[in-house]
């Protein structure tokens, strides 16, 4: 499982989660949109120092939220641009939120190049996809996907190249829909599986050979073994 951060003051706990199971959890760093008011301008700086001084497969979650109007936009393009530019100092992936924002991070990925990763819970378009995908991008799928009103969402998912394709969780966040109103847990991306295979009319063990090999792949993951 990946472990991603949200705010400075949660990098030591992450990392010590971690390194308790340094084979089953692995961290990554960030300074998530929606924490903006709890971030400060050292703090990327901060990051830079944090990840060349401890394990980390990732700099996430980052990204743009404009759902919540009350964060200011030019701070969040700050801190979305910095730790870009920092991820490709470190070639470290990048794990992107985007929330209604998602024309604008496309675009600002491209001013990035070299930079690779994956734009988690996906709910763009299909040309919105297919240009991620052009940018070498990754889409991440969880719990939305299994609600039959996700129309469009399950389109993308039952044509799209699947060496594009993650399976994710965000739990505690996004529950799949037979878990819906309930705290999500984990292993609930079992259910996506489910739901994802289905749509593509594929096995759930091919599916998830590829998308596991997809994870190792961007995270430079190891091979499973014992805990």
């Amino acid at each position: 499982m990946v472990v991603p951060a949200v705010d400075a003051a949660s990098w030591t706990r992450i990392r010590d989660l971690c390194a308790a199971r340094p084979r089953t959890l692995f961290p990554a760093y960030g300074l998530h949109p929606l924490y903006l008011r709890q971030h400060t301008p050292g703090d990327v700086d901060a990051l830079l120092s944090w990840c060349g001084a401890n394990p980390c497969i990732a700099i996430g979650e980052i990204g743009l939220d404009f759902h919540r109007g009350d964060l200011d936009p030019a701070s969040q393009r700050d801190y979305f641009t910095r730790q870009l530019a920092l991820a490709r100092e470190l070639a470290l992936p990048v794990i992107v939120h985007a929330r209604q924002a998602l024309e604008e991070v496309i675009l600002t990925l491209r001013r990035h190049p070299g930079v690779r990763g994956v734009v988690h819970s996906f709910s763009g378009s299909e040309e919105q996809a297919r240009r991620l995908w052009q940018l070498g991008f990754l889409i991440g799928i969880g719990g939305p996907v299994t609600y039959a009103r996700a129309q469009r969402l399950r389109r993308i998912v039952a044509g799209m190249p699947i060496e594009y394709l993650l399976l994710e969780s965000d739990a505690p966040d996004q529950p799949d829909a037979n878990h819906r109103g309930q705290r999500n847990e984990p292993a609930y991306v079992a259910e996506v599986l489910r739901c994802v295979a289905a749509l593509r009319d594929e096995a759930e063990h091919d599916v998830a050979d590829a998308t596991a090999a997809n994870a190792r792949r961007l995270f430079r993951l190891p091979e499973p073994g014992p805990a």
